[in-house]
């Protein structure tokens, strides 16, 4: 399977304006709310209308992973491979391409119940971005939106879907505890990447999660941008999840808040820019070269 990059995610909220306040001050992301009236809010961060579709529901929580393809020949090449896999695929109706903006679209679950859409030919009228909280830019283009961490309990079954049958490539791992105990069962994380040169776009954390994500990270172009929206987590009220500091992975400087959907948000800048064919994978020991306290979250 033939996965370009991670186009684009929906979450499910009670309270749409909640996530518009926090997408536009927060985030410094655009916001189209011409569709609230249906339940709809979009949030832009570059040349595409939308890459987080937040959908009025009764709940708040993830909603699915939006996996871009080349083109109408891999979505169907993609459908085929999900089939043969005994995965259950749904296609599209008319008002969910509408929603979602694309050509195509189908929607399929992996071993863990986290769901995922597939699609290609986004539609696009190439407005330009400009950030409400003076944000200077989010890394995406042939990147992808970012990277979503979902809870995966039934952790080797769902490695084995996303790698052989999505077709995605193992970037790193590492095995975390929560406390000092050792006798605290060792809890695997695995990064994995897809074909782009950002160092992984999904990661699976072997523990269930019930708002359905552990975090969203978007990347942003400079670190006073992040030091910035920082200072705005501070003023707006959000929760912080975890300090400021530098991951040894990928190597992304960022910090951790809340989101409302229940889940939390990465927002970092400089994350490293990879060459497949030159990378061979690792367990990390240690999370962070330096900072990222994610006790704060916890008190």
């Amino acid at each position: 399977m033939d996965i370009r990059g991670l186009g684009y995610v929906t979450v499910a909220s009670t309270d749409l304006g909640r996530w518009l306040g926090y997408g536009t001050q927060v985030l410094g992301m655009m916001a189209d709310s011409s569709a609230l009236d249906q339940g709809l809010l979009y949030l832009k961060m570059d040349e595409r209308p939308y890459r987080l579709l937040i959908q009025q529901d009764s709940r708040d929580g993830f909603g699915a992973c939006g996996w871009e393809v080349a083109g109408q020949g891999a979505f169907e090449q993609a459908i085929a491979e999900l089939q043969q896999a005994d995965v259950e695929v749904r296609r599209a109706t008319a008002e969910e391409l509408r929603q979602r903006q694309v050509q195509a679209l189908a929607c399929f679950r992996d071993p863990d119940g986290n769901r995922h859409e597939l699609f290609w030919g986004p539609r696009q009228d190439f407005a330009p971005f400009v950030s409400p909280a003076a944000v200077s830019g989010f890394v995406t283009s042939d990147l992808g939106m970012g990277h979503a961490v979902l809870p995966a309990p039934n952790f080797d079954a769902s490695l084995d879907f996303y790698q052989k049958v999505m077709g995605l490539g193992l970037s790193d791992l590492m095995k975390v505890r929560f406390t000092d105990d050792s006798a605290e069962p060792e809890k695997r994380i695995h990064f994995l990447h897809c074909n782009n040169a950002r160092h992984h776009s999904l990661a699976l954390f072997e523990c269930p999660i019930p708002s359905g994500c552990v975090h969203l990270m978007v990347e942003v172009a400079a670190l006073d941008d992040v030091g910035r929206a920082l200072d705005r987590m501070h003023a707006h009220g959000v929760k912080l999840s975890a300090t400021l500091g530098r991951h040894t992975n990928d190597e992304m400087t960022s910090f951790y808040m809340q989101t409302p959907g229940g889940f939390d948000m990465e927002y970092g800048c400089g994350g490293k820019v990879m060459d497949w064919q030159r990378h061979t994978p690792f367990e990390s020991t240690v999370v962070s070269h330096w900072g990222h306290d994610f006790s704060v979250g916890r008190q």
